[in-house]
């Protein structure tokens, strides 16, 4: 495993814990989308699709 793929890896259980975290304080995700701060909120998404799919 090279370090390209260890901070994919990395990145993939930031995300996870986050939407995670944000479940539980049951608080709006905040992200830049299309360049526009949007809210979006974590009971609306699942931790195996990105936030940026529509």
């Amino acid at each position: 495993m090279d370090n390209s793929d260890k901070i994919i890896e990395g990145l993939e259980r930031a995300y996870k814990k986050l939407i995670e975290f944000k479940k539980y304080k049951k608080t709006p995700i905040i992200v830049s989308k299309d360049g526009k701060v949007v809210e979006i909120y974590p009971d609306k998404i699942t931790t195996k699709n990105n936030v940026y799919t529509k």
